[in-house]
């Protein structure tokens, strides 16, 4: 069960309107890395997390505190496009530096969501629940969450480099401690499931599966060798030695496809024209 309080999480007010940071917001609201995002991702992976209630309990303390997270940008979002000027021809001749202004705002902004925030990323795309990850494997999804929190992080610290509003850049600031903290409990998790599991998702794989010979050999696919460096001499964490291994030779045949059946109308083999 869900409670809503009234009170935001954390102040959400600009010093002054400003259409432009509006919409770039609406990147860490709706966009691949946003907010929107890792609220579903840990509420899913919560919700599906079976017999593990410590990590189910993480997942969902998380994506409790990510809801108040969307509620904080949306209304940032809204009070930068107070007073927003739904006229641009009218207000260009008033005022040039308006019209600049309506040149790089959102124009859902003015015409499908009036002057709120909407789900979607700063060009408008919808927020689509493609972004988010949630696989039953918990080390797996806590990997994908480090990734989340970390992208999302680099986003809002970009953002803050884009502004002079002491408002937003509180709001920011606040949202730049809370990924902090999330990029490190995830990754206090990961350790603990590593323990567990293993170095490699998924651990309850038997090594008898693996074609065991190419398991830990980096192949130099590309020019140069300047890759070696990254295993030449060392072991790996699950304890066997990396190796590292010119381009090899190719290890199947040529294929060499049957025709399909006339009524499918594929083009014919050449030898049969």
């Amino acid at each position: 069960m869900f409670m809503h309080s009234k009170k935001l999480q954390y102040p959400a007010k600009p010093d002054r309107p400003d259409p432009i940071m509006a919409r770039r917001l609406q990147e860490i609201l709706g966009g691949q890395w946003g907010e929107m995002s890792v609220m579903n991702m840990y509420l899913f992976q919560g919700w599906n997390a079976r017999g593990n209630e410590k990590y189910k309990d993480l997942l969902l303390d998380t994506a409790t505190e990510e809801i108040g997270h969307v509620e904080m940008i949306a209304t940032m979002i809204s009070h930068l496009l107070e007073g927003a000027p739904l006229s641009a021809k009218e207000e260009a001749v008033k005022d040039p530096a308006t019209a600049a202004i309506m040149g790089g705002m959102n124009p859902q902004h003015a015409i499908v969501s009036g002057l709120g925030a909407a789900p979607r990323d700063s060009n408008g795309n919808p927020w689509t629940s493609n972004y988010i990850i949630s696989s039953g494997n918990l080390l797996a999804d806590m990997r994908m969450n480090v990734t989340a929190e970390s992208q999302g992080r680099l986003q809002v610290a970009r953002l803050y480099e884009m502004t002079d509003d002491k408002g937003i850049k509180d709001m920011l600031g606040f949202l730049l401690a809370r990924d902090t903290q999330h990029q490190l409990q995830w990754i206090e998790a990961i350790k603990e499931l590593e323990g567990k599991e293993g170095i490699v998702v998924p651990g309850q794989v038997p090594e008898s599966y693996e074609v065991s010979d190419v398991s830990h050999i980096l192949y130099n696919f590309s020019e140069g060798e300047d890759s070696k460096k990254v295993v030449d001499g060392k072991k790996a964490l699950d304890g066997k030695e990396f190796k590292y291994g010119e381009k090899p030779e190719a290890m199947g045949e040529k294929p060499m496809l049957k025709p399909v059946s006339k009524d499918v109308y594929n083009t014919p083999p050449s030898d049969l024209l």
